[in-house]
């Protein structure tokens, strides 16, 4: 099962081609429901995102996708994601929280996304965008603590505008080049690695403080 997910998540350019022969337009709206899932729903950090929208942004440039299209489509899912996993951290997050360690919600997940709120503040909710798993787990979080709703939207919108943006347009300007084409592959793993390397780095460092042998 898990060779099969990562055979899925960096070879979802053969995968996406395939999507779009059988449902042709209706590809819109499968992509609207992944990207709203991933940053929408707790269960399901384990979703493409960087490397999903960098494919588009290829797709789109070879005329399978209207570039306006994908990204007014998936910036609204992006923040619509976002403001839903809001709305349940702020009614139903102490009660996940209590509940936290099951199959999909982990406490350490919980913990390095407070991490991250700790060293960056409300900047947190478009920094996470960038970072798997956090990007999840920043807006429930948000609406689990005292975050006014007006501030989450404001940094709710700038981070789904850029995120989309960045990774669609740099797919579309730079995925077809014929050495990244040649190695697709290849670009989509180094994507993903440079996604959780953030995230891995904070974890290594605090992992080193907290096993670091007390002075004598």
């Amino acid at each position: 099962m898990l060779a099969m997910f990562i055979d899925y998540i960096i070879h979802f350019d053969k995968y996406l081609n395939v999507i779009l022969q059988m449902f042709g337009v209706w590809t819109y709206v499968i992509l609207f429901l992944i990207i709203f899932c991933e940053t929408g729903l707790v269960v399901t950090p384990f979703l493409p995102g960087d490397s999903l929208l960098f494919t588009i942004g290829a797709f789109a440039a070879l005329g399978s996708f209207d570039v306006a299209w994908v990204l007014f489509i998936l910036t609204i899912a992006a923040i619509l994601g976002d403001s839903v996993n809001y709305a349940v951290g702020k009614y139903l997050g102490q009660k996940i929280c209590e509940k936290a360690n099951g199959r999909f919600i982990k406490k350490e997940y919980l913990d390095r996304t407070h991490k991250f709120y700790e060293k960056y503040g409300a900047k947190t909710i478009v920094i996470a965008r960038f970072v798997p798993i956090v990007r999840t787990f920043a807006p429930f979080v948000a609406g689990v603590g005292t975050m006014r709703y007006i501030t989450f939207l404001t940094y709710n919108i700038i981070g789904g505008v850029l995120w989309v943006g960045g990774f669609v347009l740099a797919g579309y300007f730079f995925g077809n080049i014929p050495v990244i084409k040649n190695n697709f592959s290849l670009v989509i793993l180094v994507i993903i690695v440079l996604s959780v390397l953030p995230a891995v780095i904070e974890f290594l460092r605090h992992y080193k403080v907290d096993n670091r042998c007390p002075d004598a």
